[in-house]
């Protein structure tokens, strides 16, 4: 699959995405006082990614960038995400849909813990290969004002290829967060 393809498949999700998060209804969370504000229907992650593969080899890193919404209040918080890793030697493209769990630890602070597909696309010696893994993460969401506009994340995860070899690899990416809507 091309980068353009790639590219308006993500913008299609996010897209998709944000008008389901505008047409849910969000109860207010239990930490919110009745004049405050209802939490964003959609919270982009802006952030860096590590990579490093049980196989060997050196950790890689690269920009990550990834959109939620929360369909189920307090049960169930959806996850759309890239990352593109670089080398000397090979490009890899992984992007993952995250079905996750929260729970609210307190006003600034959450934790979720999600799995769910991914897809990774790889250049490698003049070779591109796809292929379709699996991931688990835990998701630590951290609100400085206690509003959730503005914060920053941390998400250790665990990613399991289905293609031959089952590559299997540890990760961490960490960022901002931004709510909208």
């Amino acid at each position: 699959m091309r980068l353009p393809m790639l590219a308006g498949m993500y913008l299609l999700l996010f897209g998709y995405l944000s008008a389901f998060g505008q047409s849910s209804s969000q109860a207010p969370s239990q930490w919110q006082d009745a004049g405050e504000d209802k939490d964003p229907k959609v919270i982009l992650e802006l952030g860096a990614a590590t990579n490093w593969n049980f196989g060997g080899g050196a950790a890689t890193f690269a920009p990550n960038l990834a959109a939620e919404i929360t369909p189920i209040e307090n049960w169930l918080e959806i996850e759309a995400g890239i990352s593109p890793f670089y080398t000397r030697k090979s490009t890899e493209w992984d992007t993952d849909l995250l079905f996750k769990k929260p729970w609210t630890l307190s006003r600034k602070a959450e934790f979720m813990f999600g799995a769910g597909p991914q897809w990774v696309h790889l250049s490698q010696n003049g070779k591109t290969t796809d292929s379709i893994a699996g991931e688990v993460a835990g998701d630590f969401m951290f609100w400085p004002t206690g509003k959730h506009r503005f914060g920053w994340f941390l998400e250790p995860a665990y990613d399991y290829s289905f293609a031959g070899g089952h590559q299997q690899s540890i990760g961490m990416s960490a960022g901002l967060l931004i709510g909208f809507f």
